[in-house]
Protein backbone atom coordinates (compact mmCIF):
# COMPACT_ATOMS: atom_id res chain seq x y z
CA UNK A 1 0.00 0.00 0.00
CA UNK A 2 1.51 3.79 -1.00
CA UNK A 3 2.46 5.71 1.93
CA UNK A 4 -0.20 7.89 2.80
CA UNK A 5 0.70 11.59 2.81
CA UNK A 6 -0.75 15.16 3.24
CA UNK A 7 0.00 18.44 2.86
CA UNK A 8 -0.94 21.95 3.92
CA UNK A 9 0.36 25.74 3.82
CA UNK A 10 2.49 26.59 6.57
CA UNK A 11 5.12 29.03 7.69
CA UNK A 12 8.28 27.65 8.26
CA UNK A 13 11.38 29.10 10.51
CA UNK A 14 14.59 27.69 9.94
CA UNK A 15 17.37 29.08 12.02
CA UNK A 16 21.22 28.18 12.72
CA UNK A 17 24.40 29.73 14.01
CA UNK A 18 26.82 31.58 11.71
CA UNK A 19 29.94 30.39 12.56
CA UNK A 20 29.52 27.59 14.61
CA UNK A 21 32.20 25.48 13.40
CA UNK A 22 34.79 27.60 14.29
CA UNK A 23 33.39 28.01 18.25
CA UNK A 24 33.48 24.23 18.26
CA UNK A 25 36.90 24.02 16.54
CA UNK A 26 38.32 26.63 19.58
CA UNK A 27 36.52 25.29 21.95
CA UNK A 28 34.69 22.22 22.09
CA UNK A 29 33.06 21.87 25.30
CA UNK A 30 32.44 25.58 25.92
CA UNK A 31 30.40 25.73 22.96
CA UNK A 32 28.21 23.11 23.27
CA UNK A 33 27.49 24.45 27.08
CA UNK A 34 26.75 27.79 25.75
CA UNK A 35 23.93 26.25 23.25
CA UNK A 36 22.59 24.72 25.54
CA UNK A 37 22.07 27.54 27.46
CA UNK A 38 20.87 29.29 24.51
CA UNK A 39 18.43 26.74 23.41
CA UNK A 40 17.17 26.71 26.90
CA UNK A 41 15.71 30.29 26.58
CA UNK A 42 15.21 30.36 22.88
CA UNK A 43 13.14 26.67 21.69
CA UNK A 44 10.55 27.61 24.08
CA UNK A 45 9.47 30.45 22.41
CA UNK A 46 8.53 28.45 19.40
CA UNK A 47 5.44 27.05 21.45
CA UNK A 48 5.02 30.47 23.27
CA UNK A 49 4.09 32.00 19.31
CA UNK A 50 2.06 29.01 18.27
CA UNK A 51 5.13 27.20 16.80
CA UNK A 52 5.82 23.24 16.55
CA UNK A 53 9.73 22.46 16.71
CA UNK A 54 10.27 20.02 13.81
CA UNK A 55 13.83 19.07 14.37
CA UNK A 56 17.25 20.88 16.25
CA UNK A 57 19.67 18.61 15.08
CA UNK A 58 23.42 20.24 15.90
CA UNK A 59 23.21 23.91 15.98
CA UNK A 60 19.90 24.19 14.11
CA UNK A 61 16.73 24.85 14.49
CA UNK A 62 13.45 24.15 12.30
CA UNK A 63 9.68 25.10 13.37
CA UNK A 64 6.21 25.90 11.94
CA UNK A 65 3.35 28.39 12.69
CA UNK A 66 0.15 28.11 11.21
CA UNK A 67 0.58 31.89 11.37
CA UNK A 68 3.14 34.34 9.15
CA UNK A 69 2.72 36.88 11.73
CA UNK A 70 3.23 34.41 14.83
CA UNK A 71 6.27 33.11 13.03
CA UNK A 72 7.93 36.37 12.47
CA UNK A 73 7.51 37.08 15.87
CA UNK A 74 8.69 34.29 16.86
CA UNK A 75 12.52 35.11 14.70
CA UNK A 76 12.48 38.61 15.89
CA UNK A 77 12.38 38.03 19.55
CA UNK A 78 14.76 34.96 19.13
CA UNK A 79 17.23 37.42 17.77
CA UNK A 80 16.25 40.34 20.39
CA UNK A 81 16.92 37.53 23.02
CA UNK A 82 20.31 36.68 21.55
CA UNK A 83 21.51 40.12 21.06
CA UNK A 84 20.77 40.57 25.30
CA UNK A 85 22.28 37.36 26.07
CA UNK A 86 25.59 38.35 23.30
CA UNK A 87 25.53 41.18 25.55
CA UNK A 88 27.04 39.89 28.10
CA UNK A 89 29.48 37.29 26.23
CA UNK A 90 33.03 38.31 25.69
CA UNK A 91 32.53 38.93 21.29
CA UNK A 92 35.20 36.58 20.28
CA UNK A 93 32.31 33.49 22.14
CA UNK A 94 29.12 35.24 20.74
CA UNK A 95 26.62 33.28 19.27
CA UNK A 96 24.18 34.87 16.40
CA UNK A 97 21.42 33.26 15.10
CA UNK A 98 20.65 33.32 11.11
CA UNK A 99 16.94 33.06 10.71
CA UNK A 100 15.30 32.64 7.47
CA UNK A 101 11.00 32.16 7.06
CA UNK A 102 9.07 30.86 4.16
CA UNK A 103 5.62 30.42 3.88
CA UNK A 104 4.96 27.47 1.91
CA UNK A 105 3.32 24.08 0.59
CA UNK A 106 5.18 21.28 2.61
CA UNK A 107 4.35 17.65 2.63
CA UNK A 108 3.69 15.58 5.76
CA UNK A 109 3.91 11.39 6.45
CA UNK A 110 3.36 9.77 9.92
CA UNK A 111 7.05 10.86 10.79
CA UNK A 112 8.74 13.86 9.10
CA UNK A 113 7.87 17.25 7.28
CA UNK A 114 9.35 17.58 4.04
CA UNK A 115 8.71 19.37 0.66
CA UNK A 116 9.96 23.06 -1.55
CA UNK A 117 8.42 24.72 1.40
CA UNK A 118 10.94 24.19 3.84
CA UNK A 119 13.69 23.87 1.12
CA UNK A 120 13.28 27.69 0.92
CA UNK A 121 13.35 28.48 4.00
CA UNK A 122 16.49 26.28 5.19
CA UNK A 123 18.48 28.57 2.31
CA UNK A 124 16.94 31.56 3.04
CA UNK A 125 18.06 31.08 6.27
CA UNK A 126 21.91 31.19 4.87
CA UNK A 127 21.74 34.26 3.07
CA UNK A 128 20.48 35.81 6.08
CA UNK A 129 23.16 37.92 7.63
CA UNK A 130 24.33 36.26 11.55
CA UNK A 131 21.74 38.14 13.75
CA UNK A 132 19.58 38.55 10.65
CA UNK A 133 15.96 37.78 9.69
CA UNK A 134 15.56 36.80 5.61
CA UNK A 135 11.89 36.29 4.25
CA UNK A 136 10.50 35.19 1.56
CA UNK A 137 7.96 37.83 -1.02
CA UNK A 138 5.06 35.88 0.33
CA UNK A 139 5.97 36.39 4.24
CA UNK A 140 6.83 39.99 3.15
CA UNK A 141 3.30 40.43 1.29
CA UNK A 142 1.50 38.70 4.45
CA UNK A 143 3.04 40.55 7.62
CA UNK A 144 2.90 44.25 5.62
CA UNK A 145 1.13 46.40 6.92
CA UNK A 146 0.59 43.99 10.04
CA UNK A 147 3.72 44.60 11.68
CA UNK A 148 6.01 47.81 11.79
CA UNK A 149 9.06 46.70 10.26
CA UNK A 150 11.28 48.11 7.67
CA UNK A 151 12.47 45.71 4.82
CA UNK A 152 15.77 45.90 2.69
CA UNK A 153 14.89 44.52 -0.88
CA UNK A 154 17.88 41.43 -1.84
CA UNK A 155 15.57 41.15 -4.99
CA UNK A 156 15.10 37.09 -7.09
CA UNK A 157 17.36 35.18 -5.53
CA UNK A 158 18.56 31.77 -7.49
CA UNK A 159 18.53 29.20 -4.37
CA UNK A 160 20.39 26.10 -4.34
CA UNK A 161 18.27 23.32 -5.43
CA UNK A 162 14.86 25.58 -6.00
CA UNK A 163 13.78 25.83 -9.72
CA UNK A 164 12.39 29.26 -9.84
CA UNK A 165 14.66 32.43 -8.15
CA UNK A 166 13.05 33.62 -5.03
CA UNK A 167 12.36 36.78 -4.16
CA UNK A 168 13.96 37.77 -0.77
CA UNK A 169 13.29 40.54 1.77
CA UNK A 170 15.82 41.34 4.95
CA UNK A 171 14.03 42.47 8.03
CA UNK A 172 15.51 45.50 9.25
CA UNK A 173 15.35 45.24 13.16
CA UNK A 174 16.51 48.73 14.49
CA UNK A 175 14.13 50.62 11.71
CA UNK A 176 10.45 50.66 11.75
CA UNK A 177 8.30 50.86 8.36
CA UNK A 178 7.93 54.65 8.95
CA UNK A 179 11.30 55.07 9.09
CA UNK A 180 12.40 52.76 6.43
CA UNK A 181 15.58 54.13 4.44
CA UNK A 182 15.30 54.14 0.58
CA UNK A 183 17.94 51.62 -1.12
CA UNK A 184 20.22 53.43 -3.36
CA UNK A 185 19.24 51.48 -5.98
CA UNK A 186 16.33 48.93 -6.06
CA UNK A 187 17.74 45.54 -6.05
CA UNK A 188 14.88 43.96 -7.59
CA UNK A 189 15.21 46.26 -10.70
CA UNK A 190 18.64 45.12 -10.62
CA UNK A 191 17.71 41.20 -10.93
CA UNK A 192 15.32 41.36 -13.95
CA UNK A 193 17.27 43.51 -16.29
CA UNK A 194 20.26 45.90 -16.54
CA UNK A 195 17.87 48.02 -18.95
CA UNK A 196 15.69 51.02 -17.47
CA UNK A 197 12.58 50.49 -16.19
CA UNK A 198 9.36 52.39 -15.76
CA UNK A 199 6.13 52.29 -14.25
CA UNK A 200 3.80 54.28 -15.77
CA UNK A 201 0.78 55.51 -12.69
CA UNK A 202 -2.65 56.51 -13.57
CA UNK A 203 -2.73 60.24 -14.10
CA UNK A 204 -4.85 61.69 -11.85
CA UNK A 205 -8.40 63.32 -13.26
CA UNK A 206 -8.51 66.56 -11.67
CA UNK A 207 -11.84 67.53 -14.05
CA UNK A 208 -14.02 67.74 -11.06
CA UNK A 209 -15.76 65.47 -13.48
CA UNK A 210 -16.19 61.37 -12.31
CA UNK A 211 -17.50 61.21 -16.18
CA UNK A 212 -13.51 62.44 -17.79
CA UNK A 213 -12.20 59.64 -15.36
CA UNK A 214 -11.85 57.59 -18.46
CA UNK A 215 -10.53 60.09 -20.07
CA UNK A 216 -7.53 60.50 -17.97
CA UNK A 217 -7.13 56.52 -17.43
CA UNK A 218 -6.68 56.93 -21.54
CA UNK A 219 -3.85 59.08 -21.50
CA UNK A 220 -2.30 57.14 -19.05
CA UNK A 221 -2.83 53.87 -21.37
CA UNK A 222 -1.74 55.86 -24.55
CA UNK A 223 1.30 56.53 -22.94
CA UNK A 224 2.22 53.24 -21.87
CA UNK A 225 1.63 51.78 -25.04
CA UNK A 226 4.01 54.29 -26.60
CA UNK A 227 6.77 53.10 -24.18
CA UNK A 228 6.17 49.55 -24.30
CA UNK A 229 6.99 49.70 -28.54
CA UNK A 230 10.77 50.33 -27.05
CA UNK A 231 13.03 47.77 -26.64
CA UNK A 232 15.80 49.50 -24.47
CA UNK A 233 13.08 49.95 -21.99
CA UNK A 234 11.42 48.11 -19.62
CA UNK A 235 7.52 48.87 -18.68
CA UNK A 236 4.62 47.62 -15.99
CA UNK A 237 1.56 46.79 -18.19
CA UNK A 238 -1.56 48.39 -17.23
CA UNK A 239 -2.81 46.27 -15.38
CA UNK A 240 0.01 46.48 -13.04
CA UNK A 241 0.34 49.98 -12.99
CA UNK A 242 -3.60 50.54 -12.23
CA UNK A 243 -3.91 48.78 -9.21
CA UNK A 244 -2.27 52.07 -7.54
CA UNK A 245 -5.44 53.76 -9.22
CA UNK A 246 -6.78 56.64 -6.27
CA UNK A 247 -3.99 55.54 -3.86
CA UNK A 248 -1.71 57.82 -2.14
CA UNK A 249 2.05 55.97 -2.82
CA UNK A 250 5.98 56.65 -1.86
CA UNK A 251 7.46 56.20 -5.37
CA UNK A 252 10.05 54.46 -3.58
CA UNK A 253 7.31 51.45 -2.76
CA UNK A 254 6.17 51.27 -5.97
CA UNK A 255 10.03 51.16 -7.06
CA UNK A 256 10.72 47.78 -4.80
CA UNK A 257 7.00 46.59 -5.46
CA UNK A 258 6.86 46.77 -9.24
CA UNK A 259 10.64 46.21 -9.63
CA UNK A 260 11.07 49.39 -11.63
CA UNK A 261 14.15 52.35 -11.29
CA UNK A 262 11.76 55.17 -12.28
CA UNK A 263 7.76 55.91 -11.94
CA UNK A 264 5.86 58.61 -14.37
CA UNK A 265 2.68 60.16 -12.55
CA UNK A 266 0.79 63.20 -13.86
CA UNK A 267 -2.49 64.56 -13.26
CA UNK A 268 -4.77 66.19 -16.18
CA UNK A 269 -7.49 68.81 -16.41
CA UNK A 270 -10.00 69.14 -19.14
CA UNK A 271 -12.12 71.93 -19.52
CA UNK A 272 -14.16 71.81 -22.68
CA UNK A 273 -11.63 71.95 -25.47
CA UNK A 274 -8.63 72.81 -23.41
CA UNK A 275 -6.28 70.46 -22.15
CA UNK A 276 -4.05 70.81 -18.90
CA UNK A 277 -1.35 67.71 -18.49
CA UNK A 278 1.41 67.94 -15.71
CA UNK A 279 3.59 65.12 -15.80
CA UNK A 280 7.02 63.80 -13.97
CA UNK A 281 9.27 60.99 -14.20
CA UNK A 282 10.82 59.92 -10.53
CA UNK A 283 13.60 58.12 -9.44
CA UNK A 284 12.06 55.59 -7.11
CA UNK A 285 15.85 55.04 -4.98
CA UNK A 286 15.85 58.75 -4.92
CA UNK A 287 12.72 59.94 -4.84
CA UNK A 288 13.93 63.00 -6.64
CA UNK A 289 12.50 64.38 -10.38
CA UNK A 290 14.47 63.42 -13.48
CA UNK A 291 12.18 65.19 -15.46
CA UNK A 292 8.84 67.61 -15.15
CA UNK A 293 6.70 69.82 -17.40
CA UNK A 294 3.35 71.05 -17.68
CA UNK A 295 1.64 71.40 -20.90
CA UNK A 296 -1.91 74.08 -21.56
CA UNK A 297 -3.25 73.30 -25.07
CA UNK A 298 -6.22 72.77 -27.26
CA UNK A 299 -7.90 69.13 -27.09
CA UNK A 300 -6.81 68.65 -30.52
CA UNK A 301 -3.07 69.18 -29.70
CA UNK A 302 -3.63 65.61 -27.20
CA UNK A 303 -2.10 63.73 -29.46
CA UNK A 304 1.35 66.06 -29.78
CA UNK A 305 1.55 65.83 -26.21
CA UNK A 306 1.30 62.51 -25.54
CA UNK A 307 4.37 62.30 -28.21
CA UNK A 308 6.59 64.79 -26.61
CA UNK A 309 6.13 63.28 -23.08
CA UNK A 310 7.27 59.28 -24.69
CA UNK A 311 10.09 61.35 -26.38
CA UNK A 312 11.20 63.41 -22.96
CA UNK A 313 11.40 59.91 -21.27
CA UNK A 314 13.73 58.71 -23.33
CA UNK A 315 15.56 61.42 -23.43
CA UNK A 316 15.98 61.71 -20.02
CA UNK A 317 16.44 57.51 -19.39
CA UNK A 318 18.91 58.04 -21.77
CA UNK A 319 17.34 55.11 -24.28
CA UNK A 320 18.76 55.12 -27.93
CA UNK A 321 15.79 54.57 -30.40
CA UNK A 322 16.16 52.44 -33.69
CA UNK A 323 14.93 53.69 -36.64
CA UNK A 324 12.04 51.47 -36.74
CA UNK A 325 11.02 52.73 -32.93
CA UNK A 326 11.71 56.29 -34.38
CA UNK A 327 8.92 55.26 -37.12
CA UNK A 328 6.35 53.52 -34.99
CA UNK A 329 6.21 56.58 -32.32
CA UNK A 330 5.81 59.07 -35.74
CA UNK A 331 3.05 56.85 -36.84
CA UNK A 332 -0.42 58.90 -35.68
CA UNK A 333 -3.36 56.49 -35.12
CA UNK A 334 -6.03 58.51 -36.13
CA UNK A 335 -6.34 62.86 -36.09
CA UNK A 336 -10.09 62.21 -35.21
CA UNK A 337 -9.94 63.71 -31.55
CA UNK A 338 -14.15 62.12 -31.65
CA UNK A 339 -12.60 58.72 -32.48
CA UNK A 340 -10.00 58.55 -30.74
CA UNK A 341 -12.13 59.78 -27.43
CA UNK A 342 -14.71 56.74 -28.29
CA UNK A 343 -12.04 54.30 -28.53
CA UNK A 344 -11.02 55.78 -24.61
CA UNK A 345 -14.69 54.91 -24.12
CA UNK A 346 -14.66 51.50 -25.11
CA UNK A 347 -11.59 50.53 -23.75
CA UNK A 348 -12.35 51.81 -20.33
CA UNK A 349 -15.35 49.91 -20.20
CA UNK A 350 -14.12 46.82 -21.79
CA UNK A 351 -10.85 46.66 -19.02
CA UNK A 352 -13.02 47.48 -16.21
CA UNK A 353 -13.79 45.04 -13.39
CA UNK A 354 -17.11 44.02 -14.26
CA UNK A 355 -17.21 41.60 -17.44
CA UNK A 356 -21.01 40.71 -19.17
CA UNK A 357 -22.88 41.17 -21.71
CA UNK A 358 -23.77 44.95 -21.03
CA UNK A 359 -20.26 45.86 -20.93
CA UNK A 360 -19.45 43.92 -24.19
CA UNK A 361 -22.45 45.37 -25.70
CA UNK A 362 -21.71 49.05 -24.60
CA UNK A 363 -17.64 48.60 -25.29
CA UNK A 364 -18.48 47.45 -29.10
CA UNK A 365 -21.00 50.75 -29.38
CA UNK A 366 -17.58 53.02 -28.92
CA UNK A 367 -15.53 51.13 -30.76
CA UNK A 368 -18.31 51.06 -33.51
CA UNK A 369 -19.02 54.73 -33.49
CA UNK A 370 -15.21 55.35 -33.60
CA UNK A 371 -14.66 53.63 -37.02
CA UNK A 372 -18.04 56.13 -37.85
CA UNK A 373 -15.89 58.60 -36.83
CA UNK A 374 -12.86 57.47 -39.16
CA UNK A 375 -12.93 54.43 -41.23
CA UNK A 376 -9.21 54.18 -41.07
CA UNK A 377 -8.50 53.77 -37.58
CA UNK A 378 -6.73 50.84 -36.79
CA UNK A 379 -6.91 50.52 -33.19
CA UNK A 380 -10.79 51.06 -33.05
CA UNK A 381 -10.99 47.80 -35.12
CA UNK A 382 -8.54 45.87 -32.86
CA UNK A 383 -10.18 46.38 -29.90
CA UNK A 384 -13.59 45.63 -31.75
CA UNK A 385 -12.17 42.03 -32.50
CA UNK A 386 -10.64 42.21 -28.89
CA UNK A 387 -14.23 42.18 -27.67
CA UNK A 388 -15.63 40.01 -29.94
CA UNK A 389 -12.40 37.58 -28.59
CA UNK A 390 -13.83 38.04 -25.42
CA UNK A 391 -17.67 37.04 -26.19
CA UNK A 392 -15.93 34.21 -27.32
CA UNK A 393 -14.59 33.22 -24.46
CA UNK A 394 -17.19 33.99 -22.15
CA UNK A 395 -19.93 33.03 -23.74
CA UNK A 396 -21.95 35.86 -23.25
CA UNK A 397 -24.60 36.46 -26.46
CA UNK A 398 -26.92 33.89 -27.69
CA UNK A 399 -24.64 32.58 -30.28
CA UNK A 400 -20.41 33.52 -28.81
CA UNK A 401 -19.42 31.10 -31.82
CA UNK A 402 -20.18 33.67 -34.16
CA UNK A 403 -17.81 36.02 -32.49
CA UNK A 404 -14.67 34.21 -33.09
CA UNK A 405 -14.71 35.06 -37.22
CA UNK A 406 -16.21 38.40 -36.24
CA UNK A 407 -12.88 38.68 -33.84
CA UNK A 408 -10.88 37.43 -37.30
CA UNK A 409 -12.59 40.12 -39.55
CA UNK A 410 -12.16 43.15 -37.57
CA UNK A 411 -8.25 41.93 -36.92
CA UNK A 412 -7.81 41.59 -40.65
CA UNK A 413 -9.48 45.49 -41.28
CA UNK A 414 -7.19 46.67 -38.45
CA UNK A 415 -3.87 45.06 -40.14
CA UNK A 416 -5.19 46.58 -43.73
CA UNK A 417 -5.04 49.74 -42.17
CA UNK A 418 -1.97 49.28 -40.05
CA UNK A 419 -0.22 46.54 -40.38
CA UNK A 420 2.04 47.44 -37.01
CA UNK A 421 -0.87 47.48 -35.06
CA UNK A 422 0.12 45.35 -32.25
CA UNK A 423 -3.32 44.37 -30.55
CA UNK A 424 -4.77 43.45 -34.11
CA UNK A 425 -1.70 40.61 -34.06
CA UNK A 426 -2.62 39.45 -30.69
CA UNK A 427 -6.29 39.25 -31.56
CA UNK A 428 -5.24 37.14 -34.50
CA UNK A 429 -2.84 35.18 -32.68
CA UNK A 430 -6.25 34.19 -29.97
CA UNK A 431 -8.14 33.45 -33.11
CA UNK A 432 -5.70 30.93 -34.74
CA UNK A 433 -5.09 29.19 -31.01
CA UNK A 434 -8.55 28.33 -31.00
CA UNK A 435 -8.94 27.13 -34.36
CA UNK A 436 -5.80 25.04 -33.81
CA UNK A 437 -3.58 26.57 -36.42
CA UNK A 438 -0.62 27.19 -33.94
CA UNK A 439 1.85 28.03 -36.68
CA UNK A 440 -0.36 30.69 -37.72
CA UNK A 441 -0.61 31.98 -34.03
CA UNK A 442 3.18 31.82 -33.26
CA UNK A 443 3.61 33.79 -36.75
CA UNK A 444 1.35 36.57 -35.44
CA UNK A 445 2.62 36.87 -31.68
CA UNK A 446 6.04 37.11 -32.94
CA UNK A 447 5.10 40.32 -34.88
CA UNK A 448 3.31 41.70 -31.85
CA UNK A 449 6.27 40.87 -30.00
CA UNK A 450 8.70 42.53 -32.40
CA UNK A 451 6.15 46.16 -32.44
CA UNK A 452 5.75 46.25 -28.53
CA UNK A 453 8.13 44.31 -26.75
CA UNK A 454 6.82 44.86 -23.31
CA UNK A 455 3.17 43.82 -24.34
CA UNK A 456 2.60 41.63 -21.36
CA UNK A 457 -0.60 39.30 -22.76
CA UNK A 458 1.76 38.48 -25.76
CA UNK A 459 4.54 36.65 -23.73
CA UNK A 460 1.62 35.25 -22.22
CA UNK A 461 0.32 33.93 -25.35
CA UNK A 462 3.43 32.86 -26.25
CA UNK A 463 4.02 31.09 -23.81
CA UNK A 464 0.53 29.30 -24.23
CA UNK A 465 1.52 28.95 -27.84
CA UNK A 466 4.39 27.04 -26.65
CA UNK A 467 2.26 25.06 -24.21
CA UNK A 468 0.40 23.82 -27.04
CA UNK A 469 3.27 23.08 -28.85
CA UNK A 470 4.72 20.56 -26.88
CA UNK A 471 6.96 22.64 -25.99
CA UNK A 472 6.44 23.94 -22.40
CA UNK A 473 10.53 24.17 -21.07
CA UNK A 474 10.25 26.71 -23.07
CA UNK A 475 6.87 28.38 -22.57
CA UNK A 476 8.31 28.68 -18.73
CA UNK A 477 9.87 31.78 -19.58
CA UNK A 478 7.75 33.39 -22.29
CA UNK A 479 5.27 32.91 -18.87
CA UNK A 480 7.06 34.52 -16.27
CA UNK A 481 8.32 36.99 -18.86
CA UNK A 482 4.84 38.35 -18.51
CA UNK A 483 4.49 38.22 -15.17
CA UNK A 484 7.27 40.45 -14.51
CA UNK A 485 5.93 43.04 -17.00
CA UNK A 486 2.18 42.40 -14.84
CA UNK A 487 2.70 41.25 -11.65
CA UNK A 488 -0.71 42.42 -10.62
CA UNK A 489 -1.99 39.36 -13.29
CA UNK A 490 0.22 36.83 -11.70
CA UNK A 491 -2.94 34.81 -10.48
CA UNK A 492 -3.72 34.27 -13.86
CA UNK A 493 -0.65 33.81 -14.94
CA UNK A 494 0.48 31.03 -12.31
CA UNK A 495 -2.46 28.81 -13.47
CA UNK A 496 0.11 28.58 -17.06
CA UNK A 497 3.11 28.66 -15.38
CA UNK A 498 1.72 25.42 -13.72
CA UNK A 499 0.57 23.89 -16.70
CA UNK A 500 3.84 23.98 -18.16
CA UNK A 501 5.69 22.84 -15.19
CA UNK A 502 2.59 19.97 -15.48
CA UNK A 503 2.78 19.38 -19.21
CA UNK A 504 6.95 19.03 -18.68
CA UNK A 505 6.55 16.10 -16.17
CA UNK A 506 7.95 18.62 -12.91
CA UNK A 507 4.34 17.73 -10.63
CA UNK A 508 5.45 19.46 -7.55
CA UNK A 509 6.68 22.17 -8.64
CA UNK A 510 3.29 22.48 -11.14
CA UNK A 511 0.96 20.90 -7.82
CA UNK A 512 2.50 24.30 -5.66
CA UNK A 513 1.95 26.45 -8.63
CA UNK A 514 -1.68 25.58 -8.74
CA UNK A 515 -1.79 25.86 -5.19
CA UNK A 516 -1.14 29.62 -5.57
CA UNK A 517 -3.34 29.89 -7.99
CA UNK A 518 -6.36 28.72 -5.75
CA UNK A 519 -5.66 30.69 -2.76
CA UNK A 520 -5.80 33.85 -4.88
CA UNK A 521 -8.73 32.92 -7.30
CA UNK A 522 -10.88 30.62 -4.56
CA UNK A 523 -13.75 29.89 -7.21
CA UNK A 524 -11.40 28.32 -10.16
CA UNK A 525 -12.63 25.29 -11.47
CA UNK A 526 -9.94 24.62 -14.23
CA UNK A 527 -7.24 24.76 -11.89
CA UNK A 528 -8.49 22.55 -9.59
CA UNK A 529 -8.98 19.97 -12.49
CA UNK A 530 -5.04 20.49 -13.03
CA UNK A 531 -4.19 20.26 -9.16
CA UNK A 532 -5.71 17.16 -8.94
CA UNK A 533 -4.17 15.44 -12.09
CA UNK A 534 -0.51 16.79 -10.71
CA UNK A 535 -1.59 15.37 -7.51
CA UNK A 536 -2.48 11.76 -9.20
CA UNK A 537 0.87 11.80 -10.80
CA UNK A 538 2.48 12.61 -7.68
CA UNK A 539 0.70 9.53 -6.15
CA UNK A 540 -1.67 11.85 -3.62
CA UNK A 541 -4.39 10.33 -4.64
CA UNK A 542 -6.73 11.06 -1.32
CA UNK A 543 -5.69 14.97 -1.63
CA UNK A 544 -6.50 14.76 -5.21
CA UNK A 545 -9.99 13.45 -4.84
CA UNK A 546 -10.52 16.22 -2.17
CA UNK A 547 -9.45 18.95 -4.41
CA UNK A 548 -11.91 17.15 -7.30
CA UNK A 549 -14.81 16.85 -4.91
CA UNK A 550 -14.35 20.97 -4.57
CA UNK A 551 -14.45 21.60 -8.32
CA UNK A 552 -17.82 19.94 -8.29
CA UNK A 553 -19.04 21.74 -5.56
CA UNK A 554 -17.97 24.91 -7.32
CA UNK A 555 -19.15 23.41 -11.12
CA UNK A 556 -21.38 20.71 -10.47
CA UNK A 557 -21.57 20.62 -14.87
CA UNK A 558 -17.63 20.28 -15.50
CA UNK A 559 -16.67 17.93 -17.77
CA UNK A 560 -13.11 17.11 -18.40
CA UNK A 561 -13.31 15.76 -21.66
CA UNK A 562 -15.79 18.41 -22.72
CA UNK A 563 -13.29 21.14 -21.35
CA UNK A 564 -10.15 19.79 -23.36
CA UNK A 565 -12.60 19.00 -26.65
CA UNK A 566 -12.64 22.99 -26.61
CA UNK A 567 -9.17 23.40 -25.90
CA UNK A 568 -6.46 22.68 -28.76
CA UNK A 569 -3.73 20.61 -26.83
CA UNK A 570 -2.09 17.50 -28.41
CA UNK A 571 -4.35 14.23 -27.65
CA UNK A 572 -0.97 12.66 -26.04
CA UNK A 573 -0.84 16.02 -23.16
CA UNK A 574 -4.59 15.42 -22.24
CA UNK A 575 -3.99 12.07 -22.20
CA UNK A 576 -1.15 13.05 -19.48
CA UNK A 577 -3.68 15.28 -17.49
CA UNK A 578 -6.12 12.80 -17.66
CA UNK A 579 -3.66 9.34 -16.38
CA UNK A 580 -2.80 12.03 -13.04
CA UNK A 581 -6.40 12.08 -12.99
CA UNK A 582 -6.58 8.00 -12.67
CA UNK A 583 -4.15 7.14 -10.70
CA UNK A 584 -5.79 8.88 -8.26
CA UNK A 585 -8.89 6.95 -9.22
CA UNK A 586 -11.12 10.02 -10.52
CA UNK A 587 -13.25 8.74 -13.89
CA UNK A 588 -13.15 11.52 -16.55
Amino acid sequence: MAESHSRRLAAILAADIAGYSALMGADEARTVDDLKGHQAVVLPMVGDFGGRIIDTAGDGILAEFSSVVNAVECAVSIQRAMAERNGAVEPARRMQFRIGINLGDVIYDSERIFGDGINIAARLEGIAEPGGICVSAKVRDEIDGKMNFAYEDLGDRQLKNIARPVRAYGIRLGASASTRPAPAQPAAAQQHDDKPSVAVLPFTNMSGDPEQEYFSDGITEDIITDLSKIAGLTVIARNSSFTYKGRAVDVRSVGRELAVRSVLEGSIRRAGQRVRITAQLIDTASGGHVWAERYDRDLTDIFAVQDDVTHRIVEALKVTLSPAEKARLADGETSSVDAYDCVLRGREILLGKSKNLKVFEEAKKYFTEAIEFDRNYSLAYACLGFAYMFDYQNRWTDDPDASLPLAEQNAALALEKDPNEPIAHVVTALVAIFEKDLARARSHIDIALSLNPNLSMAHNILGTTLNLSGRPLEAIPAIEHAMRLDPAFGAQQLHFLGLAYLLAGKYETAAALFRQRIAQVPETDFTRAVLASALGHLGEADEARRVWAELQKINPKYSFREHFARQPYRPEDVERIADGLASAGISV
